[in-house]
């Protein structure tokens, strides 16, 4: 047999978890409010609860204080550091983040400061990649940061067939300096996965990442007009929720895929 191309699901509740792994996924990356501003670090509670509910499946927790940019003060790494100790103690495979300058370079210095607190734990550095001035000198500067495991990244496009071109050099840049794997996410589904693994598999693709999810509606019958807390049309009254169908679709497409060697 082949070996499985890893796919990694974004989930930031625990029936997402049980969809996710019910439809093939090999590892999670955990989330507070995906749906709404690409998600921030997940309650304690949520992480110890998804858990226990797939106790089989590697969890890595995502470490943001906020949403908006990546530019964090003193205070916002002070909290990340506490989350990523808090994680690190209840034996979470990993986490998730990503620092940067205000100039759109790596902060290759407090990178390096938290991957250090979370070491031994695997360390991705999120799509922050993305929002670099440079996909080859940010992948170059954080190569220099010992302890990182991968990067998540579009190809700093606004998805992963547009940023094709980038994913193929930096997966081959990858495999040439030992550095971190990389991880493409954003826009992958069952209609995109095949282009994907045509083109990057060649490259040295070794897993993939996605949610798989979309607003269902949410249970509330009485909902008041004109009120609301700041979110979406979509997330004032929906629920972002992992379909089970989509990550088991992607899974049977790229298990078949690795199974005929295309």
């Amino acid at each position: 047999m082949p070996p499985q191309v890893v796919i990694e699901v974004c989930v930031d509740s625990v029936q997402s978890a049980l969809s996710a792994a019910r439809g093939g996924a090999n590892r999670l990356e955990v989330c507070g409010n995906l749906g709404i501003g690409g998600g921030t670090t997940p309650s304690p509670g949520l992480v110890l609860a998804i858990q226990k509910a797939v106790p089989h499946l590697p969890i890595m927790t995502m470490i943001r204080p906020r949403t908006g940019d990546f530019f964090y003060s003193n205070e916002e790494i002070d909290v990340m550091l506490r989350d990523i100790g808090f994680f690190k103690s209840v034996g979470i495979a990993g986490v998730v983040f990503g620092v940067l300058n205000p100039d759109g370079t790596v902060d290759v210095p407090r990178t390096r400061m938290l991957v250090e607190a979370a070491l031994p734990m695997q360390v991705c550095f999120h799509r922050a990649f993305d929002m670099t001035t440079s996909a080859i000198e940010a992948f170059d500067q954080i190569r220099t940061i010992q302890g990182v495991t991968r990067i998540l990244t579009s190809g700093q496009s606004q998805s992963v067939l547009a940023g094709l071109p980038v994913l193929e050099e930096l997966l081959h840049r990858s495999q040439s300096t030992g550095g971190p794997t990389i991880l493409p996410g954003a826009g992958i589904n069952p209609g995109s996965i095949h282009q994907v693994l045509d083109r990057l598999l060649p490259c040295g693709l070794k897993e993939v990442h996605l949610s798989g999810g979309r607003w269902i509606e949410g249970g509330m019958i009485h909902r008041p007009e004109d009120m609301g807390m700041g979110a979406s049309a979509e997330g004032q009254w929906g629920i972002w929720q992992t379909d089970e169908n989509v990550i088991r679709e992607v899974r049977r497409m790229t298990d078949w895929q690795m199974a005929d060697g295309k």
